[in-house]
């Protein structure tokens, strides 16, 4: 595997002081390399999201270090944060909210050329924003001169799509980017992704709750909860053979048409659940290999 663009090392965050102290991540530490995609897969509150953050730097990690292609980000320079703020980009969740009303298409698209792509001459900017609308299979003549509110859902996120491939990433991080929209158009946004992710040689980290996407977009997995990563590994191997109590219990809320709801074998009692949850919530350093690649914390 090639080396990793991005990584976070036993990073913690927390947020508060005393009592009151929340640690929403744990002893984070992934890898996002060239061509692959983690997903970071598990319920409301459990990290996720603030793990993105730190990706992004709009968090500073309380402890640990994020390393960008190596080299630890706090000791780096201003022109190396420069390079850093362009090659990770971020697809926001709400395709609504992440776009200004006040400016057209062509303005979103044009700003970051401007910001980030000193190479592109002036009088090549319009034929890059055009290239940009094509890759996301939008066309140009009729979105670019468009405002947000006159797009739907789904075109509104291929426009945050090329808005962040305009910068020329090597990293998108992608903050569940189809849980607002129709689910006609989700699988469209996630060939997009996919598509990005093999043609330009893009890491993808791709958080989500939903189990399913996560299998057709990523080739690794990071089960959370609780601020801490409890299961890892290749994405078929965590699906199909999970072994730690909390991805067995998350993937036991997926349906599945074989097996009936009322069925006993599948029902687990409230106590049952209220018990691994808690189990899962304990720092637990001891780290199981199920298989090569494939690990979960002991309980």
């Amino acid at each position: 595997m090639s080396e990793a663009i991005l990584s976070l090392d036993k990073v913690d965050k927390t947020f508060g002081h005393g009592s009151s102290t929340v640690h929403a991540a744990r002893s984070i530490s992934f890898a996002l390399h060239p061509g692959r995609a983690l997903a970071l897969v598990g319920e409301s509150g459990s990290g996720k999201t603030t793990c993105a953050r730190m990706a992004m730097r709009e968090y500073a990690p309380t402890s640990g270090q994020i390393l960008y292609k190596g080299r630890p980000v706090e000791a780096a320079g201003r022109a190396e944060i420069a390079d850093y703020r362009r090659s990770v980009q971020m697809i926001f969740q709400d395709p609504f909210a992440s776009l200004n009303p006040a400016h057209t298409i062509a303005y979103h698209l044009t700003r970051p050329l401007k910001l980030h792509r000193p190479d592109i001459k002036a009088s090549a900017i319009e034929a890059t924003v055009r290239e940009l609308l094509e890759r996301v299979r939008l066309d140009p003549d009729l979105v670019a001169p468009k405002y947000p509110h006159e797009l739907s859902g789904g075109q509104r996120q291929r426009v945050n799509i090329a808005r962040a491939l305009a910068a020329k990433p090597e990293i998108i991080v992608a903050d569940e980017p189809t849980s607002m929209l129709d689910v006609s158009v989700r699988l469209g946004v996630l060939n997009l992704l996919n598509e990005m992710k093999q043609q330009m040689n893009l890491g993808l980290l791709y958080i989500t709750h939903d189990i399913a996407t996560a299998r057709y977009v990523a080739e690794d997995i990071a089960v959370t909860y609780s601020g801490q990563i409890v299961e890892w590994g290749p994405t078929s191997e965590v699906i199909d053979n999970p072994i730690h109590p909390y991805t067995r219990l998350l993937l036991s809320a997926v349906p599945d048409p074989d097996v009936r709801f009322d069925d006993p074998k599948t029902q687990l009692k409230p106590e049952e659940v209220d018990g691994i949850r808690k189990a899962a919530a304990a720092t637990q350093d001891t780290i199981i290999e199920a298989s090569p690649g494939h690990f979960a914390r002991s309980l």
